[in-house]
């Protein structure tokens, strides 16, 4: 197991609060004021409601998986880091985020697992969110 590339994001005016978070350390999510439904992927509106009264929440950076694919053969840059995990974490927060899964063999990860967030830096002002098993 290698480890995983560190590409920067893409950051946009709706998402430069999230990844500007996530250099500082931090899992932040956008909430709706209106209905409270906590959003993802950081947009300025809510999917739910339609709202544009949309703010900022820390997030606790815990989850469970949902779902995860181990990938034994990756392209380009993520070639040489198979096997790796790609999946789906729900966060305690209710919003289920693609992810990659570190810090353990791809063939130890389960569904219904605890994870917890931490951060690769990009070198770029941002740092890659991913998740590791909550009990290491």
């Amino acid at each position: 197991m290698t480890d995983l590339p560190e590409i920067a994001p893409a950051v946009t005016l709706e998402t430069r609060p999230f990844w500007d978070a996530t250099a500082e350390g931090r899992l932040i999510l956008p909430r709706c004021n209106a209905c409270s439904t906590v959003i993802w992927y950081p947009r300025l509106f809510c999917p739910s409601c339609a709202s544009d009264d949309v703010s900022w929440v820390d997030a606790a950076g815990t989850g469970t998986v949902y779902s995860f694919t181990v990938v034994r053969k990756g392209q380009g840059p993520f070639a040489p880091a198979a096997p790796y995990v790609l999946a789906y974490v729900e966060l305690d927060e209710g919003p289920r985020v693609m992810t990659n899964i570190v810090g353990c063999r791809p063939d130890d990860v389960t569904v219904g697992q605890r994870v917890v967030v931490t951060f690769a830096d990009t070198g770029e002002a941002t740092a890659l969110y991913r998740f590791r098993p909550a009990d290491r």
